[in-house]
């Protein structure tokens, strides 16, 4: 289900074609099962609290989504921040260790943005273990020129590199941390139910009428979906502040 949320349009289209049905299958039970009209007036309660129900799942799932997205960007800036912060601290090394590690930081950094520029189903085991590589190589540099020479100095470009390696880390945790498949579930059954319930109490078939509340639910899932997946949708992270980060640091 996971690689589903990465197709924000595919969940928008399913999602309809789905509540569509149940509005449909509602109505067709309806003519074996009359509802009597005293009971009309609790019928339209149960419709319109159930409605109300998916009205505020869909709100506070849209939050949820909101809120990941702001972290992933949060994230974004700080890592970009923290490579450049490196870059410069990077100057109290002494060469040749100076230029390797400078080199090694614009080629992670070329390597972070190609992450970020991949589609959430891409295939990014080759683009991980060079990014995993590189880390390696800077911090194995900076490590040997730190113990060779231990001082505050140093200790801050050590702090630096530190920075960067973590960095990436709390990006990607960032990105694994998607609105739970539960929650999917929960608003997936209370919009089948409310569409059932709507096509159950229909005096006669209105099969555009039947497509409002779908349509207008599915919509509410595509920009959902859209939000929450890291880079699967239309709405995404891109890494501008990299960007910059990567312009600034190529030679004049």
């Amino acid at each position: 289900m996971g690689h589903i949320m990465n197709f924000p349009l595919v969940v928008c289209v399913c999602a309809l074609l789905f509540m569509w049905g149940s509005a449909e299958l509602g109505f067709s039970l309806q003519k074996r099962h009359k509802i009597d009209e005293e009971d009309r007036g609790d019928f339209g309660l149960i419709v319109g609290a159930t409605l109300t129900l998916l009205g505020l799942l869909i709100g506070f799932t849209f939050s949820m989504a909101i809120n990941r997205y702001d972290q992933r960007k949060n994230y974004e800036e700080e890592e970009a921040n923290a490579i450049g912060t490196e870059y410069v601290r990077v100057d109290f090394l002494t060469e040749p260790a100076r230029s390797r590690v400078k080199g090694l930081l614009v080629e992670y950094l070329d390597l972070r943005i190609q992450k970020y520029n991949l589609h959430a189903v891409s295939d990014t085991s080759g683009l991980a273990t060079k990014t995993a590589q590189v880390q390696d190589d800077m911090w194995n540099e900076v490590q040997k020129v730190a113990a060779t020479n231990p001082n505050p100095v140093m200790a801050t470009v050590v702090v630096g590199m530190n920075d960067v390696l973590n960095r990436q880390g709390y990006t990607q945790a960032a990105r694994l941390n998607r609105i739970p498949v539960a929650a999917w579930i929960l608003m997936t059954a209370i919009a089948f139910f409310s569409n059932f319930l709507i096509g159950f109490g229909a005096l006669k078939s209105h099969r555009l009428m039947f497509l409002i509340v779908p349509l207008a639910v599915s919509i509410s899932f595509f920009l959902i979906a859209d939000i929450d997946s890291p880079q699967g949708g239309l709405i995404r992270v891109r890494p501008q502040n990299m960007d910059i980060l990567a312009d600034s640091l190529r030679p004049k």
